[in-house]
């Protein structure tokens, strides 16, 4: 049964490198679910193994916080914040750090992704009001938003399935990844201020009246005091759980979204909506995917032929430097499961979810988060080309690796 798997996998994955296959309207999720369906119907893998390859801890993570992002996003706290940070009345160098700050900060809890989806067409809106390009401030957003995911164990998909599979400890992963992230923020802030070099105004003739009659098409969830409170009071109180006791974070997470859909208001229809299920049905596939080419064995004859050559994925900086690579080809979360086997050193987990957050800003298909700014911009006719962008991914994202590389080192 070796064959089909091998094929079966190589096109999964030349369809996650691709983001799709040719002739077919595929996204990487579909290509990841056929591709379980494959590996099922081929008798590959029976149902119950197909069962049992599911990390089931990390996908009832996932779900949870997914649940919490989408009761604040109803109860409008992106939009509140976003606005708040709109009314600051500072000059365009602190109103991009104060931006960078408070995207990366709501990142390493509610998830880069849904920051950059809730944030992004308000901040376009801000920018425009104040005459200012929202170009900067839109790169701006999604590096950070990148950056500030590694902080935690809760700020990104990847980051969860390293946590619950390593069970790593939410409190020393935090204190560990707290100096690089923030050195690398920092690094986010230089890199678009001397790129700016202080030209931060809009240019209309460029931009067009278009844009700004787009805008009120936008809609924009009204603030909700009560239901932000909510959302707020359980994701503060599930981050306590995670720092100062030993109760499973799969559990605990699960009870929160639990409560939260206990509503009176916000009927469950509206929050389940919200929920991204492509990307839990993209952790299915996959888990089911490179489950079926592990039990072939080739994996591991894989990693040992590299070691004979000198590169030795299970030691501690070609493991960095593969993820690093790998999450550029084919993204970080299926880079992520392809490594994890060789994740056996104490601090692997830790470098794995720097390395694979870090790469995301090299390239807009190197992270969900890019992808969501670039859609957002282009509705509102504001280009965001692969050149554009990494003039400012590219720099950040070899300073923020080599950050992270030195401040392990030292």
């Amino acid at each position: 049964m070796t064959t089909p798997i091998v094929i079966i996998f190589a096109l999964v994955y030349i369809g996650m490198i691709l983001g799709g296959l040719p002739f077919l309207q595929l996204d990487r999720t579909g290509i990841a679910v056929l591709g379980a369906i494959g590996l099922v119907a081929t008798e590959s893998l029976t149902l119950e193994e197909a069962g049992r390859a599911l990390h089931v801890p990390t996908l009832i993570l996932l779900f949870s916080f997914m649940v919490i992002s989408a009761q604040l996003r109803l109860g409008g706290f992106y939009t509140l914040v976003t606005e708040k940070l709109g009314a600051l009345r500072a000059a365009p160098p602190l109103f991009l750090g104060a931006l960078i700050a408070l995207a990366a900060g709501l990142s390493s809890v509610f998830s880069n992704d849904v920051v950059c989806l809730a944030m992004a067409p308000v901040l376009i809106e801000i920018c425009l009001n104040r005459g200012l390009d929202p170009l900067p401030f839109l790169l701006a957003l999604s590096c950070s938003a990148n950056i500030g995911s590694a902080a935690t164990l809760i700020g990104n998909p990847q980051n969860m399935l390293i946590g619950e599979t390593l069970n790593i400890s939410f409190g020393d992963y935090l204190s560990d990844a707290a100096v690089p992230v923030g050195l690398g923020l920092l690094a986010t802030w230089l890199t678009i201020a001397l790129w700016r070099q202080g030209r931060w105004e809009l240019d209309r003739e460029r931009s067009g009246t278009e844009v700004e009659k787009d805008l009120r098409l936008e809609w924009h969830a009204d603030f909700d005091a009560w239901q932000t409170a909510k959302g707020l009071t359980v994701a503060t109180l599930l981050f306590a759980a995670f720092l100062f006791s030993d109760w499973p974070r799969e559990t605990v997470a699960l009870a929160g979204a639990g409560v939260l859909l206990l509503s009176r208001k916000l009927h469950s229809r509206h929050m389940l909506g919200l929920v991204d299920w492509q990307v839990l049905l993209l952790f299915i596939g996959l888990f089911i995917v490179n489950h079926a080419l592990e039990t072939t064995g080739l994996p591991k004859q894989a990693v040992s032929a590299l070691a004979e050559t000198g590169l030795d994925l299970h030691d501690l900086w070609p493991l960095y430097g593969a993820s690093f690579l790998l999450s550029n080809v084919v993204s970080n979360v299926p880079a992520v499961m392809l490594l994890l086997p060789m994740a056996v050193h104490p601090d692997a987990g830790l470098l794995l979810a720097i390395s694979s957050t870090f790469a995301g800003n090299l390239l807009i298909v190197g992270s969900i988060a890019n992808i969501i700014v670039v859609d957002a911009a282009a509705r509102r006719n504001i280009p965001i080309t692969w050149r554009c962008h990494a003039t400012v991914g590219v720099p950040v994202a070899l300073l923020t690796i080599a950050i992270g590389a030195a401040c392990y080192w030292l």
